[in-house]
Formats: C-alpha cells, structure tokens, sequence
C-alpha cells in the first residue's frame, strides 16, 4: 500500500550535531550524528506540559535461555539509580522527579523497554539528564539486584494467579517453538531466581547504547532548543562498540495445528484461538486490524451476536499483534455459566469459515474503520498518548507505522479482509488453547 510523508508547518531545524532525516504526520526525525540516537520531535503546545521517552530496541525478543526476563529486571534495576541519581545521595531517581510534578515510569514489551516522564516543560532538562545519564551509567548493583528479585518474583506469582495470563502466555509458548516469542515478557521462574548482576551487566552491555535507541519529545517544546538538550547531554555517549542487531532463530513453519490446556483454580472456563500472523509492519497487518473489529468489537460483531448474544461467552474479543516479527491473530472467549469449550470452539471455527467463504459486507467495513478512527483518535489525546503509540510503532520497525495508520486503514477493502482471513486463519497454523478450572481442596 502507498504511503504518503507528510511535511510539517515549520521547515526542519539546521543543527551543527543533527542531521534531518525526514517527516511525516508532523513529527520530525533527526539523527545525532556522533552516535546515530534517532530523536522524534513533535510540537503540541495544547499544554504546558512535555513527553520525554527514550525507547530501546531491545525486549523479550532479545533474551536466551538463561536471562529470559532480563529486559524486565533491568528496567526495575533502571531505577535503582548510577552514581549521580541514587538514593545514598538523596537524589533517587523517582524523588527527583517527583519532586518537580513528574509522572515517571517505565515499560517492557516483546520488542522493546521504554523510559518515560511527562512534566511540566521547563523541567525538561532534568529528564534528559537522567535519562542520558541512567543509558550507560545504570549501577546494577548485587544488592540491589537481590532487593528486586524479591518484588519481581512476588509479581510473577500473581500473575500465575489469574488463569487467563497463564492461558495467553502458554498459548504463545506452544505456538513458537524456537523464535524468542516463546518466553513471557517476565521471564521464567528459573531464570529469575538465578540471573547474576554480571550476566545483567552484559545483556545492558550488549543493548543499552544510543544507536539502539530512540527519543521522542512531544509537547510544548521549542524544537532547537529541545535537540540542542538532547546533544548536551547524549551527545558524548559513544556508539555500540558492536553490531547491536541480534541473530535470532527463525520460527520454523508450523505444520499442523497445536493443542494446550491449562488447569487452575477459577470460575469460568476459556478458550483462545491463535494464528500465526505477519509482522507489524506488513502491508496485510491493517486488515487482520479489521477482520478482528469485524469479528469481535462491539455488539454488532460477528463473534458477539453468535456467541454472547446466545449466552455460549461471557465475553470475546480478538486481536492481530503488531510486533517486530511475525506473531499471532487470536480471538479469546470467556465461556458463559454450564456452556463447554466444543461449543465455544465450534462457533468460533464457523464465523471464521463464514468470512473466508462470504467476505463481509461494505457496512461492516466501514463499522469497523470507524472503530479503529476513533481509537487512534483517543491514542492522539495528549503529548503521552503519543508518545506511547510512537513507541510501539518504533518497536514494529518503523516510527511512521503511527503517522500513516490512517491512509492505510482506508485504503483495505472488504476483498482485502476475505483474503487475509483465507491466507492467514488456516487449521494447520494454528494454535487452540483451553483453561479448565479446577477445584482445589
């Protein structure tokens, strides 16, 4: 699909340490030419408020057996503070920013970890100080590694607690057998209990450097002087000494369809169907976003008036992941009171048949972008609503899968959507799990 680059109102920003690299949807991207840090640039003055985030290119993707959870641990040693932000100073890094009205978090992903804050614009400074300053001078500390493991592990076993986590992360894992997709984003118990302080330093090592990353400062900004900022303070950061892209196995063609249950305490039973998917940058991946409106979102989708409308689920929904490599299209379905996983399954597998067979029809297409409109409408409210999905655009492989959403959704038709449901929900690529819950004494 054709793709248009918007120009923004203001022409680029001439910089002795930037080069201008393009446009698109009003964002600007520039490259610090001592160290390739891609910096996004998007002005909205709405509110005197400003969006700094820094997005690594590196997640659950980028983990081996043995440091599974890595990314995760290291965003919570993150915090821990370096040698200039640490609490034995009196200048944690939560506190400081805090202290100046800062909203500050971080986030882990398949494909990438993310730094944020979002504060008033005249302490934008202090986030990118930190920022730079935590990018290569992260303590990872032994002591302070032991203190998290204890949090970390406390929050993996909630998680084991809610059967429906536990069904989406074992479906996952039965549909990839060799790509990294296969571990959840936390990491496996064992690994956990297990990973050194040293074998953290060298993942942080291998993947925390400028060229393996990006900035994005969206708000209420003047652009010279937020990329004059950003070449203060990560200008002096060298490059990766190594190639930061990893080889990673390929996950080899699935052959047949896979099956798993997973038996817990709980209430109602539940069934998820997966497929396997293209990569979020992939020119069919806007039309398995409709196909998953059409079949499952709102009361007037396939799955709803089949399913829930005849009391077979308490609830459905579907989903196509947009991640960096190929992934997975799934559609989950709470089952309703003394209703059985057969039944659910069996509808599921027939409106699926229906569209490969029949298509959908124009209104149910136009329903459906509709719905994706005014999505990424709400997803634009605001300097951090965009900064987030600029950063999931940025972990699929390109930061203007955001600016042009919108022209590429208008351009699928409803033949677009029939196709990709006959290419990509096929039996053999296909993975069913159940939860059955269980009674325990």
């Amino acid at each position: 699909m054709a793709e248009t680059t918007y120009s923004t109102t203001e022409a680029p920003i001439t910089h002795a340490d930037f080069e201008f690299v393009e446009a698109s949807g009003g964002i600007e991207a520039y490259r610090l030419m001592s160290n390739d840090l891609q910096v996004l640039l998007l002005p909205e003055a709405a509110a005197p408020v400003v969006t700094f985030m820094v997005t690594y290119r590196v997640g659950s993707r980028n983990e081996t057996a043995g440091l599974t959870g890595a990314t995760h641990f290291l965003e919570h040693l993150m915090f821990k503070g370096t040698e200039r932000f640490h609490e034995r100073h009196g200048t944690a890094i939560f506190n400081v920013l805090q202290r100046v009205g800062a909203q500050i978090n971080a986030t882990t992903w398949m494909d990438r970890t993310n730094y944020y804050e979002l504060l008033p614009k005249e302490h934008l400074p202090l986030a990118v100080e930190i920022e730079a300053d935590r990018m290569r001078g992260a303590l990872i500390d032994a002591d302070d590694l032991e203190s998290e493991r204890t949090v970390i592990l406390n929050e993996f076993d909630r998680g084991q607690n809610e059967p429906i986590r536990n069904l989406y992360h074992a479906v996952w894992s039965a549909a990839f057998v060799a790509h990294p997709y296969h571990h959840p984003t936390i990491g496996w118990r064992s690994d956990i209990e297990t990973v050194t302080a040293e074998g953290l330093r060298h993942f942080y090592d291998r993947y925390y450097w400028p060229d393996n990353a990006t900035v994005s400062i969206i708000g209420d900004i003047d652009r010279e002087e937020a990329l004059d900022l950003v070449a203060e303070h990560f200008g002096g950061i060298t490059k990766s000494p190594d190639p930061v892209t990893p080889r990673l196995t390929r996950e080899p063609e699935q052959r047949g369809e896979r099956r798993i249950t997973v038996r817990k305490a709980g209430q109602l039973g539940a069934v998820m169907v997966a497929y396997k998917s293209p990569e979020g940058a992939h020119p069919d991946a806007e039309a398995l976003d409709l196909l998953a409106m059409v079949l499952a979102s709102g009361k007037n989708s396939r799955l709803f008036r089949r399913l829930t409308d005849h009391q077979l689920t308490a609830q459905i929904s579907a989903s196509s992941s947009r991640l960096r490599d190929p992934g997975l299209f799934y559609i989950l379905g709470i089952l309703a009171p003394g209703r059985t996983h057969d039944e659910v399954e069996a509808a599921i597998e027939e409106a699926i048949a229906e569209v490969q067979a029949d298509g959908i029809t124009e209104d149910e297409l136009q329903r459906a972008k509709n719905q994706l409109r005014a999505q990424e409408a709400f997803e634009r409210d605001g300097p951090f609503a965009i900064a987030s999905q600029l950063n999931e655009a940025i972990a699929a492989g390109d930061w203007k899968l955001y600016t042009t959403f919108r022209e590429r959704i208008e351009a699928v038709t409803t033949g677009d959507v029939q196709r990709v449901a006959q290419s990509y929900l096929v039996a053999d690529r296909c993975t069913i799990g159940r939860y059955v819950p269980v009674n325990e004494a």
